[in-house]
């Protein structure tokens, strides 16, 4: 089959080089969103038959698919989609759903583009985010990474105020932000240009993109080794969180570099999953406590350090539902055990039955003489029981508190 895939803008007379108009003329089956419709539809040939482009696609790629044995069409299908249809398109759908298709791209400017062209705006050095259809991940890891400049494609969830508070609610307020509405459009364009808490109270038409950029050039640099007192703390107790040298030693031991997912259960204040999210922010990361009144001090630092996109939950990690996908890749590769509360062989079991098979678990055993349980001993006795290969511990002491033991194995 192929797709003859041609890039509009939101023009509602737009112009079409003579190739195009060719390809339009000769064509029978055609698609694209109602709204490409509504455009193109004066171009199309009188018989000419609509494939709405729909979620779910895959009855739309069903319908594509029913083309090829239809005695009166040719397997080829002419689809309007908005700007570059490789440029987070519908190109990159094709691709994906049926590889073997052949493929013709006639593109325009993305939205993105034509923003920057109205704004006179050097887009070469852009960071470029999709939230359209998609999480924070990407935009949170463009902000923890201090990018001077990001394009963002927002959709009716992630509209630019949605964007804008999530900004300040963690601190990210060095920038303007440049929105486009209508881009294209003779009758409907607007570019405006806003602080972030103008942006934060307002209202986009759709669909629109924006550009942010710094103001500030000198802004402080993201920490490396956040101090502990920096950090609120359960009940004010300095003990209660892992302190900042065992903090970055421990990250070292779970190979977080190349990790894609960690889980950090036990996290209390939230030092190790902050420490981690700031420093590895392409980590996806679960973090889990029992504690009700921890739930209040984990979002208080992250906001305190500026580490969106914590996933948190809160519970009893032995009864909790698994935030895990079919897909292996987000299966948890690197995980720390920061409390066990004398259950760690079943926590560890409930770990390993969905542990990647390269993945690392990580935990810190305290030598103290009012401490009657030993971890070490229970750890031990787990990862032989669980057939874990454990690595050479790591034994450390800061000041005058107790030594602690850095544990690590694998599956």
């Amino acid at each position: 089959m192929k797709f003859i895939i041609i890039g509009i803008t939101d023009n509602p007379k737009p112009f079409f080089p003579p190739e195009v108009m060719e390809v339009i003329k000769n064509g029978k089956v055609f698609s694209g969103g109602k709204r490409h419709h509504e455009i193109v539809a004066p171009y199309l040939p009188a018989d000419a038959q609509w494939i709405d482009i729909t979620v779910p696609l895959d009855a739309v790629f069903e319908q594509y698919r029913l083309q090829s044995f239809h005695p009166s069409t040719l397997p080829s299908i002419v689809v309007f989609a908005s700007g570059d249809p490789l440029f987070f398109g519908f190109a990159n759908t094709v691709q994906r759903k049926m590889p073997n298709a052949e493929i013709v791209v006639y593109p325009t400017f993305n939205s993105l583009q034509m923003l920057a062209h109205r704004l006179v705006i050097p887009y070469h050095d852009m960071r470029i985010v999709s939230l359209t259809g998609r999480p924070w991940q990407e935009f949170d890891r463009a902000l923890i990474e201090r990018a001077d400049k990001i394009g963002v494609l927002t959709d009716r969830e992630h509209t630019p105020s949605a964007i804008a508070q999530r900004m300040l609610e963690y601190g990210y307020d060095q920038y303007a932000m440049y929105v486009g509405e209508h881009l294209g459009n003779t009758e409907k364009e607007r570019v405006t240009t806003l602080s972030l808490q103008e942006a934060a109270v307002c209202e986009f038409s759709h669909p629109n993109c924006l550009i942010l950029s710094t103001l500030d050039a000198q802004r402080s640099p993201k920490p490396f080794g956040i101090p502990d007192s920096s950090f609120t703390l359960l009940d004010g107790r300095t003990k209660m969180i892992t302190k900042m040298p065992i903090r970055l030693m421990t990250l070292q031991a779970l190979d977080l570099p190349r990790r894609h997912t960690l889980w950090d259960i036990g996290f209390c204040t939230g030092s190790i999953s902050i420490e981690a999210r700031l420093l590895f922010p392409h980590l996806h990361i679960d973090a889990f406590e029992i504690r009700p009144e921890c739930e209040s001090i984990i979002q208080e630092n992250m906001r305190r350090f500026g580490a969106p996109g914590i996933h948190i939950h809160m519970g009893d990690f032995l009864h909790c539902q698994f935030p895990v996908a079919n897909s292996p890749s987000q299966r948890p590769d690197a995980v720390f055990i920061g409390g066990h509360g004398g259950h760690l062989k079943e926590i560890m079991t409930k770990v390993v039955s969905v542990l990647a098979d390269d993945g690392c678990i990580v935990m810190n055993s305290v030598i103290a003489p009012k401490v009657t349980t030993d971890s070490q001993q229970l750890w031990n006795e787990a990862c032989e029981a669980l057939g874990l290969q454990q690595e050479p511990p790591v034994r450390i002491q800061l000041n005058d508190h107790h030594p602690i033991t850095i544990l690590k194995c694998r599956k």
